[in-house]
């Protein structure tokens, strides 16, 4: 390889290194109304009035929005949520008023004037709680909602979505087990807090077509769900997104924009802009899952793993949305990345009184895989097994099958013993994993082993187009949203690999444009690589065939006799006989003037192949292409007197197939470790008994801040993924998913105490060694 593996400057470092990089909220235009939201101050509450009026009067304000006017129940998977709240509101933050004004000033003035009386109704502040039969229902109408195939709300019950997973015989599995474990894991709802607020534009064309600029990670989604909730035709939906500021799944979900089409819609269809504050960030937004589990385990006296019994109990929030997919594909990979025959799970997406829930890098898996890597140290505690050595004995290998029973391969599935030998070396787990430092100070380490494979839908696809310039050079367009991962670089680096030539002679479209930019179903679950990588390959032979087809004539060759590389299409027996690839990319003319061919322009599309939906009852199915699997580890130093910590290392070996660009690879794996960390160890909602948000600032909401990052120490296990580009496999989220487990894990040890909930706080630490008594 001659530009793959590289490590090369990202395509859009520069703009966003010197600042010059556009995002949405840049967008600035003469005449552009702006919105501003008003919010429930409460987690449950009936609307019993809404007074405009002494709103409507101030000079500026263009329209208010309220529930009352027309406006259709939306939702992706279960229409259950008005976009602004209609006779009751069901989390803290939930908008209850939209105020379009001439400008953000005079927008905010009147939505703090706008009188708005509630009647506050108890509060669901869990999942369990929400499991109750005698709690509170939270959509008495669930049955009468539209909701599309393959989810499952339960009538008169607060769950949303139930997924099942039945492989082998559960009785046969406990009969045969000779050590049990049982217990019980929880974690709460927190945020993404991405750099980037949330933020769009709408505006509502003449002839009906509705233009939007948008923080989205799902621009063509956008464009179906309009189509959906407010019968527009998909073509008359025009969405541009340009560079965004992280997302991390966050901005998979569609709200801001229906919000800007709302408020655009009540001002004749004049250009509006909606642009969130932090705070709104936090609690309007969705927000990140949570989780109660209860995992049971058995086992041989050997360590050998037979049967895995798990209730997962998902805090999907006020409404539904993609939280009954969460649900569901925390499902589908239920267990570690081992060989179990017999496995029952029930995963429920549960109403609460909490803000709903979108996708999160990882999509369940962390929260899936903090509750069952605890169980498993617990379970090698109990046996007296080394918690590396119960992992290895147990690891899922090509010829076993996963929980929805598909039978993997070792394309599908890597080398999971690879990545925990490295990881032991790494780790230098043979030195011990406990050591005590002095009269309160103890070094202990924590390990977990991950997997994820994509549950996308079915029929997902992506498509790429290249345009050839007279110099030779090419222009790359995918519907791949650049959110930070550096996707369209490594697509670059593809195509200059493929025609052999240099990547400065690649040029990258950042922005997407739907009526210019072929689609990408969404830029998420690490897929952007895989499948804007097959398309991209299946576009470069298509460029090939075309040049080769022009050089041919102009050669005398037989297209079979040519190749391309360096600029060139040559005779690959006598590299003397060639043409430049500038000197027919739009064409070739002959002496006298004659002409053939024209620009070249190439396409590749791709979709998934062979992916089914899951059996209803059984939970059959093949989700994905392919599961990443890796091991990870953390080592922390834990004081005994006032139970506070310090992260000194933290490692990750993750199978990646093949690596593309050194330094994007490892920045991405080391960027997913941080977050991982943060989500363990200090993120979370804190919610009171009215299920307000508590700490909806990034002072008190408090991600890993600069310079308190510990050591990270990443490598790569590279067994190539068949069917994907190269062989590279997703990575973009796997790294996080062992962080979680790995510190609880490390921290129970250095405590002496089951740490079963998240965030591992030191007043959490505190409460499980003293009982909370002081």
């Amino acid at each position: 390889m001659s530009i793959l593996g590289k490590s090369v400057f990202r395509k859009e470092a520069f703009d966003k290194v010197t600042g010059k990089a556009k995002y949405t909220a840049d967008e600035q235009e003469i005449g552009m109304l702006h919105v501003q939201m008003l919010t429930s101050p409460y987690g449950h509450a009936l609307i019993k009035q809404i007074n405009i009026e002494v709103a409507r009067r101030v000079p500026g304000v263009r329209a208010i929005v309220t529930g009352q006017d027309s406006i259709p129940l939306i939702g992706e998977e279960i229409q259950d949520r008005y976009p602004v709240a209609k006779d009751r509101v069901r989390y803290y933050g939930e908008v209850v008023a939209l105020v379009v004004a001439d400008n953000p000033i005079i927008a905010r003035h009147a939505a703090d004037l706008i009188q708005v009386t509630y009647e506050p109704l108890s509060v669901i502040n869990s999942p369990t709680e929400a499991f109750m039969s005698n709690t509170t229902l939270l959509h008495p109408q669930l049955d009468a909602y539209k909701k599309t195939e393959g989810v499952f709300p339960q009538a008169h019950t607060n769950i949303a979505n139930k997924t099942k997973i039945r492989k082998g015989d559960l009785n046969k599995g406990w009969q045969e087990s000779e050590v049990i474990i049982e217990e019980t894991f929880s974690l709460g709802p927190s945020d993404h807090a991405a750099m980037e607020t949330r933020c769009a534009t709408a505006e509502i064309r003449p002839d009906g077509s509705v233009y939007f600029t948008t923080t989205s990670q799902a621009p063509f989604m956008l464009k179906k769900l309009m189509n959906t909730y407010f019968q527009i035709e998909v073509g008359k939906v025009i969405v541009k997104t340009p560079l965004v500021g992280g997302a991390y799944g966050g901005k998979a979900s569609v709200q801001w924009e229906i919000l800007a089409y709302l408020a655009s819609r009540a001002v004749g269809g004049r250009r509006v802009k909606i642009l969130y504050s932090r705070e709104e960030d936090l609690t309007t937004a969705p927000c990140h899952i949570g989780l109660d589990a209860t995992i049971k385990l058995g086992c041989k006296r050997d360590g050998k793993l037979m049967v895995a019994e798990l209730l997962y109990l998902f805090d999907g929030g006020a409404y539904s949305d993609k939280a009954t997919d969460l649900s569901r594909a925390g499902a589908v990979d239920c267990t570690g990345p081992y060989r179990i025959d017999h496995i029952w799970c029930d995963a429920y997406c549960m109403y609460t009184n909490h803000p709903y829930a979108a996708p999160f890098r990882g999509f369940s898996h962390s929260e899936v895989l903090f509750a069952f890597e605890r169980a498993m140290d617990m379970l090698a505690m109990k046996l007296k097994i080394d918690p590396l050595e119960l992992r290895l004995k147990n690891a899922i290998a090509p010829g076993d099958t996963t929980p929805t029973q598909v039978k993997l391969n070792r394309s599908k599935v890597g080398n999971l013993p690879a990545c925990i030998t490295r990881l032991k070396e790494l780790m230098s787990w043979e030195d011990g994993s406990i050591v005590r430092v002095n009269d309160r100070t103890i070094r202990a380490k924590g390990v977990s082993c991950v997997w994820k494979t994509s549950t996308i839908d079915p029929d997902a696809s992506s498509g790429v187009i290249l345009t050839f310039n007279p110099d030779g050079s090419i222009n790359l367009m995918s519907g791949v949203v650049e959110i930070g991962t550096g996707t369209k670089t490594i697509l670059a680096q593809m195509l200059a690999e493929r025609l052999q030539m240099g990547i400065d002679q690649i040029h990258v479209k950042m922005p997407v444009h739907t009526q210019t930019t072929p689609e990408h179903w969404k830029t998420v679950a690490s897929r952007g690589t895989f499948m804007a990588g097959r398309a991209l390959m299946r576009a470069a032979d298509d460029a090939i065939g075309q040049l080769k087809e022009i050089a041919s004539i102009v050669l005398r060759s037989e297209t079979d006799d040519l190749m391309v590389s360096g600029g060139y299409v040559f005779q690959k027996d006598d590299r003397s006989i060639r043409i430049a690839v500038k000197d027919i990319a739009y064409g070739y003319k002959y002496p006298n003037g004659n002409s053939i061919g024209g620009q070249i322009i190439a396409r590749g599309h791709y979709i998934l192949n062979h992916m089914t939906n899951i059996d209803p009852e059984t939970g059959k199915g093949n989700p994905g292409p392919e599961w990443t699997v890796g091991a990870q580890g953390v080592e922390v130093e834990f004081d005994t007197r006032d139970y506070t910590y310090k992260v000194l290392k933290a490692f990750a070996v993750i199978d990646i197939g093949r690596v593309l660009n050194e330094k994007a690879a490892l920045g991405q794996v080391m960027g997913s470790m941080s977050m991982g960390l943060a989500f363990a160890g200090r993120e979370t909602f804190v919610f009171d008994e009215y299920a307000r948000i508590l700490n909806p600032q990034l002072r008190a909401y408090r991600p890993i801040h600069y310079g308190e990052n510990p050591e990270y120490v990443a490598d790569f296990v590279t067994t190539p993924q068949a069917d994907a580009a190269y062989g590279a496999r997703g990575v973009g989220e796997h790294a996080l998913l062992g962080m979680p487990a790995s510190l609880g894990n490390a921290l129970t040890l250095a405590a002496g105490v089951d740490l079963n909930e998240l965030p591992l706080i030191p007043e959490l630490i505190w409460r499980k060694k003293e009982g909370g008594i002081q």
